[in-house]
């Protein structure tokens, strides 16, 4: 079996977060902190309830599970390094107790008791499989009060417009936005995943008449995207020849205006050019759009029906699913003449040489630029359409946060967006709106040459997977389907490389190292997965028995360190729901791996006698089981074989 659907396994967390309680919840590294808390309590005099706020976890394993940084006590006339040996020395040492604790510097380090953390995490993991690290109660409206149900929150992204191939800037937006929806799912909110196409604006109309010159039925019936895409190339080049004269016209006219001189003669030149240009013919196409005609919208539907049905294509090869495709076209008008109306009355927008606009500088946005709303002929921008789709959404889906996951040269006018709707009166709304702005890719190429689309990039990554597989006959042999496992691969090395760095920083696209089986890269991570899943079926695993094993034969260092890194998951994802940063669940996955790696040796299964293979099992089925829900928050389909 090449993998698991990482979408059919988030249905079923779904249903299980909806019927979870604080038992199933349990997150060991709060239950420490917990306790450690009231154990520190009369020692330091505050109430355990405040320190608990201040044991920070660690990300380091040498540094401790947890550490309460002493300068956080604020207690006067004291030196922290000193008061740390204190603290360290009157912490209890009874043998009943969970933890033991040691002074570092200006810190108090605490470490989990191996045999308590390990009976107490590796069960934990077993039993609750899938669902273990997710927490159903950040999402509730009310934690004491679960029955008002949970907070909803909207999660826009990919958007890609209708009618051209997706490329890597779509890629970005697809994986973060899919990492960001899986991610408040899992911390029990209710996710709506939305695609708003860009599939309105005069650019349509530039493509349909270019289809109505250059295209053809059979090959947009054959090959959709890519033929659309090379009409819009065709037509895009001519409008681009016309435009060389026409600008240059408006230059000399706009210089003699300037100067007070007369430009009849000029405009007697410029007038025929627009008339027959390409551009001004798009913007006459889409007016029709925009004035409903029946002929130039067909047309239009046509070729966005077949954007979606393609664009889902390739959602389904990364797990993506959308609770809704909605898109430009779709905010009524009636909403957008409601905005246009409210901004004219409270004197937010202006009139500006026919066109509507708004000065943010008037309104207490000096870094904001002048935005036009409505252009000389009636039509509203994109800006507008936004604004109406803010109050569309939040009166049909009363969301309580939305988010949208755009590339960073859209910063601007989200700014735009959300500071217009605060001073519209609507502040309210634009507080529950945010944007995760990301940088692009750069230097996407390959062997081949330039790399644009998203399935030439994937189809080269795979065409290298199948290369390596087929270097190992007798493991290529056992997959059941070696090329759906390359296409897993391909898609992981891609996304991994992706997702590796702050998501506001763009990245070099580097494909000899994506497609490396060493190093922190995709493979790499598939690899350690697909090991541990080894190791079971070459020891024959009952899986279900391996919750009877006797975990107090787990004595050696690899186990414990390997314990305590699978306690930190829960407090991983807790920590990454605050950064929404998809790195920070990667590069613990990463450190877990390295872990595994290292432990392989010392903690063998084959040959072992049969309680002590039956215990490591138990440790290495909970390490896959930690892989495997990390790997699929961040939207990874984990393979067993490869």
């Amino acid at each position: 079996m090449a993998g698991t659907s990482s979408n059919m396994a988030e249905r079923e967390l779904t249903n299980s977060l909806s019927t979870m309680t604080t038992q199933d919840a349990q997150n060991p590294v709060e239950f420490y902190r917990h306790y450690i808390a009231e154990k520190l309590s009369p020692i330091v005099n505050k109430p355990a309830d405040d320190l608990v706020k201040l044991l920070a976890w660690t990300q380091s394993l040498d540094k401790g599970d947890l550490m309460l940084p002493v300068a956080a006590l604020r207690e006067k006339g004291v030196k922290p390094p000193d008061r740390a040996q204190e603290i360290a020395a009157a912490f209890p040492k009874d043998d009943d107790v969970l933890v033991t604790s040691t002074a570092n510097a200006s810190y108090v380090q605490f470490y989990y008791k191996p045999d308590d953390l390990i009976k107490r995490i590796v069960p934990l993991i077993l039993s609750t499989k899938h669902v273990y690290g997710s927490n159903p109660f950040p999402g509730l409206r009310d934690p004491q009060h679960p029955e008002q149900g949970k907070k909803k929150i909207i999660v826009e992204f990919s958007s890609p417009n209708i009618a051209k191939e997706f490329h890597q800037g779509h890629l970005r937006s697809t994986i973060i936005g899919g990492f960001i929806s899986k991610l408040y799912a899992l911390n029990g909110w209710d996710v709506i995943r939305m695609n708003y196409l860009g599939d309105w604006g005069k650019q349509y109309g530039l493509l349909a008449n270019g289809f109505r010159q250059f295209g053809s039925q059979e090959e947009l019936d054959k090959n959709s995207i890519a033929h659309l895409f090379e009409v819009y190339v065709k037509i895009s080049k001519i409008k681009a020849e016309q435009d060389v004269p026409i600008n240059e016209l408006k230059k000399q006219i706009r210089e003699k205006t300037q100067k007070g001189e007369d430009v009849t003669e000029l405009q007697k030149q410029l007038e025929p050019l627009v008339a027959e240009s390409e551009d001004e013919k798009a913007r006459q196409y889409f007016k029709k759009m925009e004035d409903q005609d029946e002929e130039a919208l067909a047309l239009w539907k046509q070729f966005r029906d077949l954007s979606i049905d393609k664009y889902k294509k390739t959602y389904a090869r990364l797990n993506i699913e959308f609770d809704v495709y909605a898109g430009e076209s779709l905010v009524s008008r009636k909403k957008i003449e409601e905005v246009l109306k409210s901004l004219e009355e409270q004197n937010i927008s202006e009139q500006s040489e026919g066109a509507i606009m708004i000065d943010f500088a008037k309104h207490g946005a000096k870094k904001l630029n002048k935005a036009i709303i409505q252009r000389k002929d009636g039509t509203p921008l994109y800006l507008t359409r936004d604004l109406a789709g803010i109050h569309e959404r939040h009166e049909k889906y009363h969301f309580d946060k939305m988010i949208y996951v755009v590339a960073d040269q859209q910063n601007e006018h989200n700014a735009q967006l959300f500071k217009t709707t605060e001073i519209s009166g609507h502040k309210e709304i634009s507080d529950k709106c945010s944007h995760i702005s990301f940088g692009m890719v750069k230097g996407m190429s390959t062997r081949r040459g330039t790399v644009k689309f998203l399935d030439d990039v994937i189809q080269h990554v795979k065409d290298t997977m199948m290369d390596v597989m087929r270097k190992n006959d007798k493991k290529y042999s056992q997959l059941e389907d070696p090329e759906k496992t390359a296409d897993i691969l391909a898609i992981t090395a891609i996304m991994v490389q992706d997702l590796t760095g702050k998501v506001r920083n763009g990245y070099e696209f580097d494909f000899e190292r994506m497609t490396s089986f060493e190093g922190d890269t995709g493979p790499y991570l598939q690899y350690a997965h697909a090991r541990l899943s080894s190791i079971e079926r070459k020891a024959g695993a009952d899986l279900g028995s391996l919750g009877s094993a006797d975990l107090s034969l787990l004595k050696e260092p690899h186990a414990i360190d390997l314990a305590r890194s699978l306690a930190q998951y829960p407090e991983v994802v807790s920590n990454t729901l605050k950064t929404q940063e998809p790195a920070t669940v990667l590069t613990y996955l990463f450190k877990m791996s390295h872990a595994l790696s290292s432990s392989y040796d010392v903690l063998q299964v084959v040959g072992s006698e049969p309680e002590l293979k039956q215990a490591r099992l138990a440790l290495y089925e909970a390490a896959r089981q930690v892989l495997w829900n990390g790997m699929t928050l961040l939207g990874l389909t984990p393979v067993e074989r490869m």
